[in-house]
């Protein structure tokens, strides 16, 4: 019976001394913050070098004139050029305020809308289908609507920034409320925590996944809106990159065009890098992340 007992013991230890083995031998493994952000870097430098050779033999192919698609070089330099002056950074400057004021006004909108769907079955059964109606709703189609009530004004473009981005949020928070598991929420319960208190030490945390996702998705949404509506309202005396968009078309000039469309998608990757590093540190918190991979 003694050496029953100190033959498993043995083998505990045994067990014991593996699991520490594999846990050293993970962290001589971790690699260093230069080599995660080069392992993560060089796939979308290798994505961009393809983007820009396609682009370069569509160019040589001749299938449209240099007038009208240009080359990278040849808008590389109209960037620089561009870059240099202040209508790009003013144009930039617009937009982004345009895009902060009417995301930050949806986030509040959806957040609200979403916490009282998803907490009172009688709005549930009354708008839960119609949020989803208006999140499938091109944004493209509110301008006229927006253009009749506000006319060709900032407003118009903040009415159909916040339409287009508010359901999406809203959906978010639903989804996210919806799948707390109900044992956390009655182990909540049984801690003390009632009504607003539950919300922010209970569900809050447990829907932030499906919460972040919504708000990404809103972004997208509202960026979308945001381009459409300054294309179409390009009477407002302010400049806008969208507007730079309208006017170099209606001037034939493709470099300046291709470079603003350049502006346009690095903005987008920025925030997308931002709502990216808000979800992986989110997965780590959960511990559904490899501190030593990423």
């Amino acid at each position: 019976m003694a050496n029953d007992t100190l033959t498993g013991a043995a083998r505990t230890d045994a067990e014991i001394s593996g699991l520490d083995a594999l846990e050293i031998a993970g962290r001589e493994k971790e690699v260093s913050r230069g080599a995660r952000l080069w392992a993560s870097t060089w796939p979308k430098l290798a994505a961009l070098a393809i983007a820009v050779g396609l682009w370069q033999l569509v160019v040589w192919s001749g299938w449209k004139p240099p007038y009208s698609l240009p080359g990278p070089v040849t808008v590389a330099e109209e960037l620089v050029r561009q870059a240099g002056g202040r209508q790009l950074w003013d144009g930039l400057a617009t937009t982004l305020q345009r895009a902060a004021l009417g995301y930050l006004f949806s986030v509040a909108v959806g957040l609200l809308v979403g916490l009282a769907v998803a907490r009172f079955t009688v709005l549930r059964a009354a708008i839960g289908s119609m949020i989803t109606a208006l999140q499938t709703m091109p944004s493209i189609a509110w301008f006229p609507l927006a253009i009749l009530l506000f006319e060709l004004s900032e407003k118009a473009i903040f009415f159909v920034v916040v339409l287009g981005a508010a359901p999406s949020i809203a959906n978010g928070v639903i989804s996210g409320v919806d799948y707390v598991p109900p044992l956390l929420v009655r182990a909540g319960r049984n801690l003390g925590a009632r009504g607003l208190n539950l919300y922010r030490y209970v569900i809050a945390p447990a829907a932030l996944p499906a919460i972040v996702a919504g708000l990404k998705q809103g972004w997208a949404f509202s960026w979308r809106s945001l381009m459409a509506g300054e294309l179409l309202v390009v009477g407002i005396s302010q400049t806008s990159l969208g507007a730079q968009l309208t006017y170099s078309r209606e001037l034939s000039d493709a470099p300046w065009l291709l470079a603003t469309m350049i502006v346009i998608l690095v903005v987008g990757l920025v925030v997308d890098a931002a709502f990216g590093a808000a979800d992986r540190a989110i997965r780590r918190r959960w511990g559904v992340l490899d501190q030593a991979g990423q």
